[in-house]
């Protein structure tokens, strides 16, 4: 299956945005999903991972407490809720779905369907 990210766009510090992830066709949601996010000349790195029912989530350090991913599994669709976005959260922005009925992980190499991308820059 191919997900499908959007909602990037050019924010202000302080500023808050919310990304979607889509299947590009009918997909089973049960499985785990994940956010991860890739900066200029850096690897990518881990932002959320939610379980099968959305009862549950864990988050990269830097992101705690000012990220939230939910989905909505009538939907089939996952989201990214993010606050208080400083320049540092600056980076293009992928979702991710592992194994049907797997576990959240936050290794990369734990999802085998990825989105295309979306684009988040924060400045200052």
């Amino acid at each position: 299956v191919q997900l499908q990210a959007s909602g990037g766009g050019s924010v202000q510090t302080g500023d808050s945005l919310r990304l979607s992830c889509a299947p590009s066709e009918r997909a089973s949601n049960a499985r785990p999903m994940a956010w991860f996010r890739q900066a200029p000349r850096k690897e990518r790195e881990f932002v959320a991972a939610i379980n099968l029912s959305g009862s549950n989530a864990f988050y990269g350090d830097s992101v705690k407490g000012r990220f939230t991913a939910s989905r909505d599994n009538n939907r089939n669709i996952l989201y990214l809720q993010m606050s208080s976005l400083k320049p540092e959260d600056t980076a293009i922005y992928f979702c991710a779905a592992g194994a049907t009925y797997g576990p959240m992980s936050s290794n990369q190499y734990n999802y085998n369907a990825w989105g295309q991308g979306t684009q988040v820059t924060v400045s200052s």
